[in-house]
């Protein structure tokens, strides 16, 4: 969809022509072909060799030299100097500003109709609308890299390109061992939301995600005759006391307002209606809206799974798998984006957002160094279509690239 259409919200304010680094529109269009190209070309997380190449191709061409991850796919690329330290302004030492985008796709299939762009790859699609994201920090980094060459930057920018973030932990992780925060003091990036219109970005101070684990419970006893049950471990009763009565002790464990939810998605055991099985499994997501009750989660989990377990004499083994800590924007950072946004398009270019439950590792970078993720709108003016995430009919209003972009390059700006 291409609806590069005209809002009010859209006119910038008086005075913002004195903010240079606007999208050309020479580039808007060749951004949007990059984009196109990109969704029709998905990879899944750590094997996104093409895309790198492509990205790497096109910051070359422009004179700038990224550098390709450890793991193999991801680049990262500086516009400026910068230090371990981070870069130095006239004023004396500013912290570094990065801009991230990820790279990888998911694994279904795209089922969108009518468009020349949809997925070349079977059950591959980029319906999380991350080639949006990664052509944003592609056209941030050629407009600064002109403005860097007029001697208009007032402060280094890294651009980072992070692979598999789909993939948990997330790629975050590879992206910081291969050094993508040394120098670096703040970080932004956008998500696209399909709930907020195309034109306008969406921000929320602190906690904007939540984090997500995996959780495996696995139980284990001597089974037997459905005649007998007293002369066996029940483990169909003990698997289904577990599924419902964990999440419900969990509730009385922790603070209600930290948001911690566990949801069961597997539950499997037996093969025959008169015997009682010797092994039976459970899997699950915990979600979590604040941080120290998510430090807390695996601890309580398994305390609350062994004391269920206990009371029918079945053995436990749980398996807790980290995922990605809630994202928390920083307050400040979170202006940044606002007085960005405002330049460019004015402040009724702005909404605030809920927290999601949804997880995003761009929360391992805030880990270390402050910053603040936007709510990209892509959502056809006008258009009441309901279309969420992770779904293969997903697609954006491409005005949205624009937005990105010049988000990115004000905040740059202005850091």
């Amino acid at each position: 969809m291409n609806h590069l259409t005209s809002r009010e919200s859209d006119v910038p304010p008086a005075g913002e022509a004195a903010l240079p680094g606007a999208l050309p529109e020479g580039l808007r269009a060749e951004l949007i072909a990059f984009r196109r190209d990109m969704h029709m070309h998905p990879e899944l997380g750590n094997q996104e060799f093409r895309a790198t190449a492509a990205i790497k191709r096109r910051l070359e061409l422009a004179g700038l030299e990224p550098r390709v991850l450890g793991s193999g796919t991801g680049l990262i690329c500086d516009i400026g100097e910068i230090g371990e330290a981070g870069g130095v302004s006239a004023q004396g030492v500013r912290p570094v500003l990065a801009i991230r985008g990820d790279i990888d796709a998911l694994p279904i299939p795209d089922t969108k109709v009518g468009v020349e762009y949809r997925s070349t790859i079977p059950d591959r699609a980029h319906a999380c609308g991350h080639d949006v994201h990664t052509t944003a920090v592609l056209g941030a980094g050629l407009v600064l890299a002109d403005l860097h060459r007029r001697g208009l930057l007032p402060n280094p920018v890294r651009l980072i390109f992070q692979p598999a973030e789909e993939v948990m932990p997330g790629g975050a992780l590879a992206a910081i061992d291969s050094g993508a925060l040394v120098g670096v003091g703040r970080i932004i990036a956008v998500h696209c939301d399909p709930k907020v219109d195309a034109g306008l970005i969406a921000l929320r101070a602190g906690p904007i995600t939540s984090a997500c684990d995996r959780l495996e419970v696995s139980l284990d006893g001597p089974g037997g005759h459905t005649a007998r049950p007293h002369l066996t471990t029940d483990l169909i009763t003990a698997i289904a006391k577990v599924a419902a009565e964990v999440p419900a002790l969990l509730a009385r464990r922790v603070d209600a307002r930290s948001g911690l939810v566990l949801t069961w998605g597997r539950i499997e055991s037996g093969h025959a209606a008169n015997v009682i099985p010797q092994h039976a499994e459970l899997s699950g997501t915990v979600r979590c809206l604040e941080l120290s009750a998510w430090h807390d989660a695996p601890d309580l989990i398994h305390a609350a799974v062994d004391e269920i377990a206990a009371l029918h004499h079945a053995k436990t083994e749980v398996t807790y798998v980290r995922g990605v800590p809630p994202v928390v924007n920083d307050v400040v950072v979170t202006e940044l984006l606002r007085d960005a946004q405002t330049a460019r398009r004015g402040l009724y270019a702005i909404e605030d957002t809920e927290q999601s439950l949804g997880g995003e590792d761009f929360s391992w970078y805030l880990e270390q160094v402050p910053g603040a993720m936007a709510r990209l709108g892509v959502r056809p003016p006008g258009d009441s279509t309901r279309y969420d995430l992770h779904r293969g009919d997903f697609d954006v209003d491409e005005q949205a690239i624009a937005v990105a972009v010049e988000l990115f390059t004000a905040a740059a700006m202005l850091a």
